[in-house]
């Protein structure tokens, strides 16, 4: 285990641990849905500026400070019609999704908390605002943790099983979320494709790594550009981690206001119905693989 704050360059190294994934599947595939309308940095916040970030304009035309009233409503298109839509998709199929939740988001979309509640998706919180954690003061992000615990609480109707900060945590993050406790993960590296233990004061705390790389932010920063190009991206990652047998984890990163959209959902619901007819994928929640992986692979001394 590493100590909190020091870099590993090693890992696992040419030797990972079998992960011995339920019913011998090579890959654990989860799909994450980023739920932050409505907790992005705004105006109507107090924040002084209007968030513009994964949307339809990489760079807003208007100068900074001034109110960005389409940026808004492409944020809003998430929250109204794509999320719907990929419930959809995935009740149809009967797959789950993890949110990567921002509280206040949810907080804002009761109906949205009890559709999510129903489904019996999973819940990784994602802060208590679409925020940089790194920009906070330890006492900041200490009671920004605390409020989106309690927030979920009351939404979801649990605690949350897992932490992911928005990009990249703080220097205290990590030990910030230990010390309040409850949390089974956190995601906030992108080092891996399997789990991991952390040592954090002396306690062994388990990272389930995220990936950018099979996540639908290719489209709006111009990498990717139709469907058919987005299920490829994850056909051919989804394919060659099966090929090499290893056993690894695979994460799709998903935005309403993104793929949400018909003429990139299309791509979605397509390779949703290549990956659910492989037998040799686990098709899961995120606190499914942090639970086998404590189970499966407890931590030494444990």
């Amino acid at each position: 285990m590493v100590q909190n704050g020091e870099r590993d360059l090693v890992g696992y190294g040419r030797n990972p641990p079998d992960p011995r994934w339920p019913g011998g599947a090579r890959v654990a595939l989860n799909f994450v849905l980023n739920i932050e309308e409505g907790s992005e940095y705004a105006i109507e916040h107090g924040d002084g500026f209007s968030e513009g970030s994964l949307t339809e304009m990489p760079v807003s035309p208007l100068p900074h400070g001034a109110r960005d009233l389409a940026a808004e409503s492409m944020f809003e298109y998430g929250s109204r019609v794509g999320v719907w839509r990929i419930l959809a998709l995935f009740a149809a199929r009967g797959l789950p999704i993890t949110g990567f939740a921002c509280a206040l988001a949810l907080e804002r979309l009761p109906e949205l908390a009890a559709a999510w509640r129903a489904a019996g998706h999973d819940v990784c919180c994602h802060g208590w605002r679409w925020v940089n954690h790194w920009q906070l003061s330890e006492a900041e992000e200490r009671d920004h943790i605390a409020r989106a615990v309690m927030s979920l609480r009351r939404t979801i109707g649990e605690a949350p099983a897992g932490w992911y900060c928005r990009y990249g945590p703080s220097v205290n993050t990590r030990r910030l979320v230990v010390e309040h406790g409850g949390f089974l993960y956190d995601s906030d590296a992108y080092n891996d494709e399997l789990p991991y233990y952390v040592a954090v004061h002396g306690k062994a705390h388990l990272v389930v790594p995220y990936a950018l790389s099979t996540n639908d932010v290719h489209f709006p920063r111009g990498t990717i550009g139709t469907a058919a190009a987005f299920e490829q991206l994850l056909r051919d990652a989804l394919d060659l981690l099966r090929a090499e047998g290893r056993g690894r984890m695979m994460s799709v990163g998903m935005h309403a206001r993104i793929v949400g959209h018909p003429a990139r959902a299309a791509g979605l619901a397509r390779f949703l119905d290549y990956a659910r007819g492989l037998p040799d994928v686990w098709i899961c929640r995120r606190a499914d693989i942090a639970r086998h992986w404590l189970s499966a692979h407890p931590p030494p001394g444990a």
